[in-house]
């Protein structure tokens, strides 16, 4: 999808600074983009914390062997 925005330019730079392997603005905008919906998937995890309940015999570190 093709779209025109107005970037902070002081921003784009710091933002640089933090990403060696970015080389160009529309990199950096999907490196930015990914984070940011990992980072929403995330904290939509952290609010199943307490509502899953596991069966008595369930041993995660048998399922590591796998």
């Amino acid at each position: 999808m093709r779209t025109n925005v107005v970037l902070n330019d002081e921003l784009v730079e710091e933002a640089f600074k933090f990403s060696q392997a970015v080389s160009t603005k529309r990199e950096l905008i999907e490196v930015a983009l990914q984070e940011y919906v990992n980072n929403r998937k995330r904290k939509n995890l952290k609010e199943l914390k307490g509502k899953l309940h596991f069966s008595k015999d369930y041993d995660y570190k048998k399922m590591r062997e796998i």
